[in-house]
């Protein structure tokens, strides 16, 4: 045996030892303590034979965690999936009375509340003990997964040894915030891939891609993973023909949006051959899926594994432990880091307190490491593809700024994950392809509410002639983590009503936020109302959106031109007219014209659509929503995500082309999957393309 492995044996035995005298330690100071625990008889006892009752009932606890834990876990499948990983200590200290029980000394005992107070206590500092000794030993977290998916791989047939490909995608990371990161050396294993200035040879290319209008995660996951953004104008918006407010974090709404990609391709999506779907939006066809928000709402059966991943990962009490340090150490980082902003005067800034603490605990540790297991556990029983959803940038990303140092120490850990999927490949049962990509990027800026001290919704409301609150309501925020958490919670709707009836003849009009992107329906009218009809309704309307200083242009259907471009001063402009004359959409760059079109031929396009300000200079806009860093439509860093791929697979397009929409990266995706399967004969993007239509 090389010395390396006598290194492993000895730190996990060495690891055991500690948390065992831990724990004897601790029984023997709470006895000392509580007068209701004794450790022994009532004639008394030598310190010796105290020390040995002390020492069997710390062993006997340790071995019924490790025995007896991973039946509690499944039995417990039915509890809510946050409620579970809370449920740590209570089940480690259930476990300790049993201990006690059968300690063979037979002296120890406790009355039943103390008993309670007990195996708290020692559950608590042997998780913290054995958590604190290995929560940054990321081989010890490899081989206990290794271990998992042992057991797995036993009932599984030998898997094929053709290369698969693991999908990684880290939310809301742009092009330009990955190229900084890599400057910086805070991402290593991507900068490796990269040989970012080291005199290395390359493994990997980096392509940025061009997003659509709707530049958020359902538009883009939904393309990515079904080959579909049709009808997918914004993050939320008002479907008329139904009376519904479809929300793409939303399950019942992300069902409907992956039922409906179905139907509009033919096709049941990226995974449908031995494909794994772990935390997403949508399941991409996969068989075996883990958090995966579309099927959150149904019941649990053999088409609804969602929940799954949290066994696999919770039936291990180390990765309990760790997740549940992490987790309180996240919400004390989150607490330290508003308060600091807040004691610096930083600007921009929003509110970060309230709930906000343990969401992102929930996104940047929770989340992530039941993902990264269950991918782990794809790896080794050698699956062929599968596409993975990190969301813990994207989520602070949010609330502290895309370039900010709290979104920096979060892009360091997501490399570390990286790396740990790297290594894990290397002993999976077939090669593997790592590709990671991102949906969108972020771009930074204030909210409209704070540069203007009104929502848009307040705008609209003077617009048309309608009272405007005094003090601005802040427009609720659609960041993806807190959906996960309700689903989580088994709470999964996340707007105040499924359906929206209209009160009246003229019902005031329903304003929704994506990002910087903005949404104005007439909920009373039954189609998708004209310039003209607007005009006649409330003529101030549309001349007080278009001239406002944070709005850059508007969306309008028109009789005579089918549809127009508004911006200040009275500008109009059709949109077969873009290309030549491109009025308020020059500064958003190429592509931006096209993407315009395209959502303007959507069913399900609001009455108005409203792109807020943006400065070509810095790259911010003004977010309707009550973020710093946002996404969702044109402007900046949020529509310029990236594609970093290995050399081994054909390049994703060819020189001089653009990789424009998550449809165009759905279609080279599928490429790189059927190259695979084939001898790799070199063809071009376009070849390629061409003969897989």
């Amino acid at each position: 045996m090389r010395g390396g492995g006598w290194r492993r044996i000895a730190s996990q035995v060495g690891r055991s030892v500690t948390v065992w005298a831990v724990s004897t330690v601790t029984m023997l100071v709470l006895a000392g303590i509580l007068p209701d625990f004794q450790l022994q008889s009532a004639d008394g006892d030598s310190a010796t034979r105290i020390a040995v009752t002390a020492a069997l009932g710390a062993g006997a606890f340790g071995i019924l965690s490790a025995v007896v834990w991973p039946l509690l876990v499944r039995l417990l499948l039915l509890v809510p999936a946050l409620v579970l990983g809370l449920l740590v200590f209570f089940l480690n200290g259930s476990l300790l009375l049993v201990a006690l029980r059968i300690n063979p000394s037979g002296s120890s005992e406790a009355a039943p509340e103390t008993a309670v107070i007990v195996a708290a206590v020692m559950s608590a500092v042997a998780s913290a003990t054995g958590g604190a000794l290995a929560v940054r030993d990321d081989d010890a977290y490899r081989r206990r997964l290794s271990r998992l998916a042992d057991r797995r791989r036993r009932s599984h047939p030998p898997c094929a040894t053709t290369p698969g490909t693991v999908f990684v995608q880290l939310d809301g990371v742009g092009h330009d915030v990955l190229t900084q990161a890599v400057g910086k050396g805070l991402m290593p294993t991507v900068g490796r891939w990269l040989a970012a200035g080291d005199g290395q040879r390359p493994t990997h290319r980096l392509t940025p891609w061009r997003t659509d209008w709707s530049s958020q995660t359902g538009a883009s996951q939904l393309g990515i993973l079904h080959g579909s953004t049709f009808d997918i104008p914004a993050f939320r918006w008002y479907e008329k023909d139904n009376g519904e407010v479809m929300v793409c974090n939303r399950p019942t709404s992300a069902a409907e949006l992956q039922r409906r990609a179905i139907l509009h391709t033919g096709d049941g999506g990226l995974l449908t051959v031995d494909g794994a779907s772990r935390g997403n939006l949508f399941s991409g066809g996969a068989d075996e899926q883990a958090l995966v928000l579309s099927i959150a709402t149904r019941r649990r059966g053999r088409e609804n594994r969602s929940r799954a991943g949290y066994f696999a990962y919770f039936s291990d009490p180390a990765n309990a432990v760790r997740t549940a340090l992490s987790f309180a150490a996240e919400v004390c980082r989150e607490i330290g880091q508003s308060t600091r902003a807040r004691t610096r005067g930083q600007r921009p800034r929003v509110r970060r307190g309230g709930l906000y603490p343990f969401v992102r605990a929930f996104a940047t540790v929770v989340e992530r490491d039941v993902v990264l297991a269950a991918v782990m556990g794809d790896l080794l029983v050698g699956r062929t593809a599968v596409y993975a959803d990190l969301v813990a940038y994207d989520e602070v990303a949010h609330h502290s700024g895309p370039r900010s140092r709290d979104a920096e120490k979060v892009l360091q850990r997501l490399d570390r994950c990286l790396a740990l999927i790297e290594k894990v490949a290397e002993h999976s049962p077939r090669p593997y392809r790592i590709v990671v990509l991102s949906d969108h990027g972020q771009s930074p800026g204030e909210t409209f509410r704070a540069r203007y001290g009104l929502t848009l919704g307040d705008l609209v409301r003077a617009g048309c002639g309608l009272p405007v609150p005094r003090k601005a309501e802040r427009t609720h925020s659609g960041a993806e983590a807190r959906t996960a958490v309700r689903a989580a919670l088994r709470r999964p709707v996340e707007e105040r009503s499924e359906r929206h009836r209209p009160a009246g003849r003229h019902s005031e009009p329903m304003v929704l936020a994506s990002g910087n992107l903005g949404l104005v329906s007439f909920a009373d009218v039954h189609h998708r109302m004209t310039k003209e009809e607007i005009d006649a309704r409330h003529p101030a309307l549309l001349p007080t959106l278009a001239n406002h200083p944070g709005i850059a242009f508007l969306l309008v259907r028109s009789e005579e031109h089918g549809g127009l471009v508004l911006g200040p001063y009275g500008t109009e402009i059709p949109l077969d007219r873009l290309d030549a004359h491109p009025g308020p959409l020059a500064g958003f760059g190429p592509g931006a014209a096209d993407a315009v079109r395209r959502t303007h031929s959507f069913p399900h396009t609001a009455d108005i659509m409203v792109n807020s300000w943006y400065d070509p200079d810095d790259g911010e806009v003004l977010a309707f929503e009550e973020q710093i860093g946002s996404h969702g439509g044109l402007g900046g860093a949020q529509a310029r995500p990236f594609l970093l791929s290995p050399l081994a697979l054909s390049t994703p397009v060819d020189d001089g082309q653009e990789l424009a929409g998550a449809e165009h990266l759905h279609r080279v995706l599928r490429r790189w999957l059927r190259e695979a399967n084939g001898p790799q004969v070199p063809l071009t993007a376009d070849e390629a393309d061409r003969r897989a239509a």
